[in-house]
C-alpha cells in the first residue's frame, strides 16, 4: 500500500494482478479513499464500448414556443437538440476522480485503447461525438487503479504491451495477516482483534486447501463473516455455535472444492476444528 501511494503520488497508474480473491479490488479502493478525491468504480467487461466511457446521445429534447401577443400576429417556434449523457470515463477524467477499473482486461483491448492517449498526452479523444473540441485535457487531479486476473482466466483478454507499459504492475498473492486484519477491520467496523481472529481462522483454512494446490477461502470470506457476525449481534468465538455455523456456511463451498475426495463430514470437522482456536 505503502509503495503504490507513492508512485499514485507521483503521478503513475498502479496495477494490481493476481488470482481471485487476493484482495485486488478492496486494496485498490482502500488506495483510492486515501487520496482524498471522490472515487469512480467500473468494471471491465467484453460488451464496454467507446460510447459507454465516453458517452452518447441519449435522446431528444423538443421546446415549443407560441407566441399570441399580438392578436394579428401569430408565432410558434420549435428547437429539437440532441440529448447528451457523459460516459463514466469522461466525467472522471474532467471532474479529477480517482477511478479505479476493476478487471480491466475483461474488456476487449480496443477498448481500452482510450487510455493510451490519458495516460501519454493527458488527453480524451472524444471519438465518435459531435463534440466541437476533439479531445478534452486530463483533470490534473485524475488518477487511475487497474486491477486484474491473470491471463489463464475464463473471459480474459490479453492486454496491448502499450498499455501495461504504462502501468506499475504489483502483483499480489495473498497478504499478510496484519495487511488482511486491517482491512477486514476497515471495511466492517470489527475490532482489530476480532478482525484479526477471523483473518487467522480463514488463513489456517486457506492454507490446509493450497496443500492441495487449490486456493481456497479467500479475504473476501473473511470480510463476510465479520460483516454478518456484527450484523447479527453473533460473538466472534470459537466457543459460539452461531459463529461455527457462520464459518461453515461462508466457507464450505470452497472447501468442498479443494477437499472434493473427502467426505462431508470430514470437511465439517476441519472448519469446525479452526473455527473452535478463536478466543474471541
Amino acid at each position: 500500500m505503502k509503495r503504490a501511494s507513492a508512485y499514485m503520488a507521483a503521478g503513475y497508474p498502479v496495477h494490481f494482478t493476481g488470482p481471485s480473491g487476493v484482495g485486488k479490488t478492496t486494496l485498490a479502493l482502500n488506495l483510492a479513499k486515501k487520496r482524498n478525491r471522490p472515487v469512480m468504480l467500473m468494471h471491465g467487461n467484453h460488451e464496454l464500448s467507446n460510447a459507454d466511457l465516453i458517452g452518447s446521445f441519449t435522446g431528444y429534447t423538443a421546446t415549443k414556443v407560441e407566441d399570441n401577443y399580438i392578436r394579428s400576429v401569430y408565432k410558434k417556434e420549435e428547437n429539437v437538440s440532441e440529448t447528451w449523457k457523459n460516459g463514466r470515463l469522461l466525467e472522471a477524467v474532467k471532474n479529477g476522480y480517482t477511478l479505479v477499473y476493476d478487471e480491466f482486461t475483461r474488456s476487449k483491448p480496443s477498448a481500452n485503447n482510450l487510455f493510451l492517449s490519458i495516460l501519454e498526452e493527458k488527453v480524451l479523444p472524444l471519438y465518435g461525438t459531435k463534440h466541437t473540441e476533439p479531445f478534452i485535457k486530463v483533470h490534473p487531479e485524475f488518477s487511475v487503479i487497474f486491477t486484474s486476473n491473470p491471463e489463464e482466466y475464463a473471459g480474459v483478454y490479453q492486454t496491448q504491451e502499450a498499455l501495461l507499459d504504462r502501468l506499475i504492475t504489483l502483483p499480489l498473492s495473498f497478504l499478510d495477516l496484519e495487511s488482511e486484519t486491517q482491512i477486514i477491520s476497515s471495511r466492517t467496523g470489527a475490532g482489530e482483534e476480532e478482525a484479526k481472529d477471523i483473518s487467522e481462522l480463514v488463513r489456517g483454512l486457506r492454507e490446509q486447501c493450497r496443500k492441495k494446490g487449490k486456493e481456497g477461502p479467500s479475504l473476501r470470506a473473511s470480510i463476510m463473516i465479520a460483516q454478518l457476525a456484527l450484523a447479527q449481534n453473533i460473538e466472534i468465538s470459537g466457543k459460539n455455535e452461531e459463529f461455527q455455523n457462520l464459518c461453515r456456511d461462508i466457507v464450505w463451498y470452497q472447501m468442498r472444492k479443494a477437499f472434493e475426495k473427502e467426505s462431508d463430514s470430514k470437511i465439517l470437522d476441519m472448519i469446525l476444528s479452526e473455527s473452535k482456536k478463536v478466543q474471541g
